[in-house]
């Protein structure tokens, strides 16, 4: 009887092993499948090692299988034929109508299987975890559940289930890797780099493992092994355009950001900068106030994509200006409003308009910047900022009159009230009007207390008495 068993179960796996060979049966995603995983991370899933290794779970282990009785091995030799023949809808009928409390975990985890082929996966996990409650040595079954897991995004759940599948000595370079992407997601980062330097132990050309143990290094800011990492990675292709790209992030990491504008550049050279990489390398240029070359880095970004690099390019111009490269920033706005023209927002040209008022001001052009000051009250009448320096300009240019209309259409605005009575009264004073600038100075203390302004305030008092 036990010889005829097993030549009953060595003819179904031989059977399914032919089915395999034969290429009738492969893993072929349903089109309507939904997944959380990005298509790189899918790759794993399409290429043909893992196809081969799914399609191997439908072969027992036996030191390691729940047990069937004779019924339930007649049926599944029925049901191997079935999947054979690539009858996949007709053996997973079979399999529910003979999967019950009491039959073999085989039945659940061959049922599992078929939805896991036909992209049902949340009615594989429910089978498999049937199968793995039936029997909780079945490793195969432990396995193909943390695949479920990870590709539905549930790391947490997929982690239990694959390190289950190392305890029961079915770790491979797989489910190393899987587990260290599993662990790095859940931001268990120690654990994620020794779960993928256990899958580059057994797969060491893999270089998703390498990505993985590169990122796990990153998060936890061990920057160097990092950067010698990507250096070996480097040194066997060096048209690897990524790991150029990672290394430079690492040398940010070790504030040596000369080293990391060396691979900025060569990525860019090699076609595959990106709008982030040559904002930082303007960044970098501008720390080393290599203003001119930081103002070409930054222009490259705009010119990749203008809409979404103006704010970028304008917070890099407020840090040219405050570095008095006045040049270098005109010829950056310039740039930014030929390529985004129409497009920009309000609140994206006052800024613009700031940044030439300031221009205007350090270059000791008054007029010019009154016209711009202008220009940006025009745009937006409640720019308390605009109308408090506008009304500085008119003082200083001698139009009184003028200038307090501007700190008095200030005031009205809650937000710069406190500022614009202050300059309000130092213009009185300046008048002479000292009774008339203490109100202004008082109320100004009462909304926001300053000490400067308290002993500005105390000067003026003085000054009213002896009058």
């Amino acid at each position: 009887m036990r010889t005829r068993l097993i030549y009953q179960r060595g003819f179904a796996c031989v059977l399914f092993s032919l089915a395999v060979v034969l290429g009738t049966m492969t893993f072929v995603p349903a089109a309507h499948g939904a997944t959380r995983l990005s298509p790189v991370e899918l790759e794993i899933w399409n290429s043909p090692s893992f196809q081969k290794r799914f399609a191997e779970s439908y072969l027992a282990e036996t030191e390691i299988e729940p047990s069937v009785t004779q019924s339930e091995r007649e049926k599944m030799l029925d049901v191997l034929e079935l999947i054979s023949s690539d009858k996949m809808d007709e053996a997973a009928r079979v399999l529910q109508k003979n999967t019950k409390e009491a039959s073999s975990a085989v039945f659940d985890f061959t049922l599992a299987n078929i939805y896991f082929q036909q992209e049902q996966l949340d009615q594989a996990a429910a089978a498999y975890d049937r199968a793995v409650a039936k029997f909780p040595k079945f490793r195969r079954a432990w396995k193909n559940l943390g695949l479920i897991h990870i590709r539905n995004g549930e790391f947490s759940k997929a982690l239990p289930a694959l390190t289950r599948v190392t305890e029961l000595g079915g770790a491979d370079a797989l489910t190393y890797g899987l587990l260290g992407f599993a662990y790095s997601s859940v931001e268990d980062n120690l654990a994620a780099e020794s779960a993928y330097r256990m899958a580059l132990l057994l797969d060491p050309k893999t270089p998703d493992w390498k990505m993985g143990l590169i990122r796990s290094l990153f998060k936890q800011e061990r920057y160097a092994d990092a950067v010698a990492l990507c250096e070996g990675i480097l040194a066997e292709d060096p048209n690897r355009a990524e790991i150029w790209m990672l290394q430079a992030n690492a040398y940010i990491g070790l504030n040596e950001p000369l080293k990391a504008a060396v691979n900025y550049e060569l990525v860019d050279r090699m076609g595959h900068s990106t709008v982030d990489s040559l904002n930082m390398l303007g960044d970098i240029y501008v720390n080393q106030e290599l203003f001119g070359v930081a103002v070409n880095s930054y222009i490259r970004a705009l010119e990749r994509e203008p809409a979404r690099s103006v704010d970028r390019a304008t917070r890099a111009a407020k840090v040219l200006v405050a570095r008095a490269a006045f040049d270098e920033t005109q010829r950056l706005i310039e740039r930014l409003e030929t390529l985004v023209g129409e497009d920009l927002t309000k609140e994206q040209r006052k800024d613009l308009l700031k940044l030439r008022a300031r221009i205007a001001v350090a270059e000791g052009s008054g007029e010019d910047e009154i016209a711009v000051l202008e220009e940006i009250v025009a745009l937006d009448p409640l720019d308390g900022e605009a109308l408090i320096l506008l009304g500085q300009q008119c003082r200083r240019s001698g139009d009184f009159e003028k200038a307090a209309f501007y700190f008095e259409r200030a005031q009205s605005l809650e937000k710069y009230e406190a500022d614009a009575k202050v300059r309000h009264a130092q213009l009185l004073v300046q008048q002479g009007k000292y009774a008339e600038a203490l109100p202004l100075l008082r109320r100004a203390q009462d909304l926001k207390p300053r000490q400067d302004v308290q002993k500005y305030l105390e000067q003026v008092e003085r000054v009213a008495k002896s009058r």
